[in-house]
């Protein structure tokens, strides 16, 4: 049975790495086996997937795995505990769990998150491959709209949005989108350089299609893994905007259980009661190593020079 699925498995390789696909779904698996083997090979970056793993699992099952109630507390009984016995990470000054605390903060970090992604990343690539497959006046205008949020520092550009459209997670969302997207318009705009004078590009303009199916359907996907390690990459940066936010109290507001809000609430007792601070800036810590771990392998993986299978 051994020699069988030995020889079953050495097969389905072979036909995954076939030099020549018999079809478009045979060339796909075989190009994301590939990856795979890569991305794999890198430890640090399966420990990273594990931890983002990890994440989503606790945002997901946050009401089956939170021990308490991450917004109430007993002030008389169970204020600023520390870690140990029913309340394993600790309380904080109102008394709640901050166990509970950070495993319903973790949904509000993937929601961060996730909203930046698909807010900012879409609006880059479509500014970075117009002005680079356009050129001309339209490509100056572009860049130097993105030279401009890229002359200011992120989290001060954040900060004065946030100001302007008032305190809270949805408005703090906002911010950070408008100020994550020039970075991904810079590299959208790099890739599609390389590729608009090429063979490629030409003969489809050849075959009568608009400028706009040229950007959509042909240059927009060439651009989409320089894309995606940029984002994974960068979700440590969105993070730590975000609680930096929440740190400030233009995040999330109270009782919610942003991570950033939680360690300026125990900043007053960083001495005494090191771990109502601690513990939240652990957590960022934790996620935020992860995606850049995450990242550095999918950059790994995805890089078309890499050698090897």
């Amino acid at each position: 049975m051994s020699d069988i699925a030995n020889t079953t498995r050495q097969s389905r390789r072979e036909w995954l790495l076939s030099d020549r696909p018999q079809s478009r779904m045979q060339a796909r698996l075989g190009r994301f086996y590939v990856t795979w083997r890569r991305f794999t090979a890198n430890r640090l970056a399966v420990i990273g997937l594990l931890i983002i793993l990890g994440l989503i699992f606790v945002a997901a099952f946050a009401d089956l795995l939170a021990p308490h109630s991450p917004t109430v507390g007993d002030l008389r009984t169970t204020r600023l505990l520390p870690p140990g016995g029913e309340f394993l990470l600790g309380t904080d000054d109102q008394g709640r769990d901050i166990l509970s605390r950070l495993i319903y903060g973790s949904r509000l970090t993937l929601y961060v998150v996730l909203l930046v992604a698909i807010i900012a990343a879409p609006v880059g690539l479509l500014v970075g491959t117009v002005a680079g497959y356009a050129g001309g006046w339209i490509d100056a205008v572009l860049m130097r709209i993105t030279d401009i949020f890229l002359a200011f520092p992120k989290l001060i550009l954040a900060l004065a949005f946030v100001a302007a459209l008032g305190p809270g997670i949805e408005n703090a969302v906002i911010a950070i989108a408008i100020t994550s997207w020039p970075p991904y318009a810079r590299i959208a705009r790099a890739e599609t350089l390389t590729v608009r004078n090429s063979d490629y590009i030409a003969a489809v303009q050849l075959m009568g299609a608009s400028p706009a199916r040229i950007v959509i359907r042909h240059i927009m996907p060439l651009c989409l893994s320089s894309l995606i390690v940029r984002v994974t990459l960068d979700m440590a940066g969105i993070i730590l905007t975000a609680a930096g936010l929440g740190f400030l109290g233009l995040g999330a507001q109270p009782p919610l259980p942003e991570w950033g809000a939680m360690i300026a609430s125990g900043r007053r007792f960083i001495l005494d009661q090191w771990w109502v601070a601690a513990m939240p800036g652990l957590a960022i810590l934790i996620v935020s190593l992860g995606f850049n771990l995450l990242g550095d392998g999918l950059r790994d993986a995805l890089d078309p020079r890499g050698s090897g299978q």
